[in-house]
């Protein structure tokens, strides 16, 4: 029998809202998503402003201070 190796890669690509989350797409396919709750700004911009977000350090992190390893945790 095989495994398969996964390489684990942390860094966002690409970033979506939804009602009451952020989504993150990291470069290794998952996604992960955090309440908006936590991120007040965030949560109080409306949708053009949201949509105005840029990844810091090659997806490490959001412009918005939110650095991916955090929520991974």
């Amino acid at each position: 029998m095989s495994t398969l190796a996964v390489r684990l890669d942390p860094h966002a690509v690409d970033v979506l809202f939804a009602n009451d989350a952020v989504h993150f797409v990291l470069a290794d396919g998952r996604e992960i998503a955090a309440p908006l709750e936590w991120f007040p700004r965030l949560r109080d911009a409306n949708d053009r402003q949201r949509e105005n977000w840029r990844l810091i350090g090659k997806g490490v992190g959001v412009h918005e201070d939110i650095a991916v390893s955090t929520l991974i945790g």
